[in-house]
């Protein structure tokens, strides 16, 4: 997996489409279906057309506004979030069949559902090896058994491995729509009661903030790609509280104790150097709680990154 990204793989990376999904159905803090036209506003297309990218965007998707309903049976707006994920498959699906990379902007998280699930379907089609990089502060591995709140952003790894509605966990065409293994989560430093002995169960690999602080961001990347290379599909799916929100703040569930400004370039530039990246999410993106969009600013700034910005002489 080391090494520079050559020219011949940057030309896997040439192409891009933007697809917002502008919802907070799946989450309990109204704000996050601004992320969208927030990222747009920092610079996203334009960040990227520097990187020399073809950018297209297709503008917004379309679904059912936030009811703010209470939960049923344990789960906050089913319906809804059903709606806006079988959306995002479907254009998501649509991008990946053109031979484009899809960048979803979000939105809450639980539209990786729907994303990811695209990403499998294509995977398993072309007989690919998939690997998902899941950065977030938090697991997403409740169901409605065990949710505290019954709100399906803290839901989508548990529905891509299986658990959850049934019109969630069937939009790959199977179920699970991807086995745990695939799946590398990194940044994680809050877990509810019920979530642990699932991730147990699990056995997903896990490199939460203890493990970033104990042997380093490089080290725990390395692991987290090990056995990726230019044939491997991989899709990141980036939680903007992954961050501290000491810098990024313009999230509605912030945890202290993240990544650093410089951790976090790390992490993009390690994946760029993979030279593998075929599809990503921008997710939880706040602008109801950020300030002058500082926020959105970062996200666009590790996005050039993710596309082969780095502070070397390469």
């Amino acid at each position: 997996m080391t090494g520079v990204m050559d020219e011949r793989l940057r030309g896997i990376q040439s192409r891009v489409t933007l697809l917002g999904a502008p919802t907070d159905v799946g989450a309990g803090l109204r704000g996050a279906s601004m992320g969208p036209e927030a990222l747009r506003v920092a610079g996203l297309a334009a960040a990227l057309r520097k990187q020399g990218v073809e950018v297209e965007d297709r503008g917004n998707l379309a679904g059912p506004g936030n009811p703010q309903a209470a939960p049923v049976a344990g789960i906050r707006h089913r319906s809804e979030v059903a709606q806006w994920n079988r959306a995002v498959f479907e254009a998501t699906q649509g991008v990946l069949e053109s031979g484009r990379i899809p960048i979803l902007l979000g939105g809450d998280h639980s539209l990786a559902i729907g994303s990811i699930s695209a990403v499998a379907r294509h995977c398993r089609d072309a007989r690919r090896d998939l690997r998902v990089l899941w950065l977030d502060a938090h697991a997403d591995v409740n169901t409605d058994a065990h949710t505290p709140t019954g709100n399906l952003h803290g839901m989508p790894v548990a529905c891509l491995c299986g658990s959850g509605p049934d019109e969630l966990i069937r939009l790959a065409g199977t179920v699970p729509a991807l086995e745990a293994d695939r799946i590398r989560q990194i940044g994680v430093r809050s877990v509810d009661a019920g979530e642990r002995p699932r991730l147990r169960e699990l056995a997903m690999q896990v490199y939460d903030m203890r493990a970033i602080d104990e042997s380093g961001m490089r080290a725990c990347m390395e692991r987290a790609l090990a056995g990726v290379n230019p044939d491997t599909h991989l899709h990141v799916s980036l939680d903007v509280d992954f961050l501290d929100p000491d810098m990024a703040p313009g999230v509605a569930t912030p945890v202290r104790g993240g990544p650093t400004y410089r951790e976090a370039q790390l992490c993009m530039e390690m994946i760029a150097d993979a030279g593998c990246l075929r599809s990503l999410d921008i997710v939880e993106l706040n602008p109801a709680r950020d300030v002058r969009n500082r926020t959105a600013t970062l996200v666009v700034e590790l996005v050039e990154s993710l596309f082969g910005k780095s502070t070397l002489m390469k």
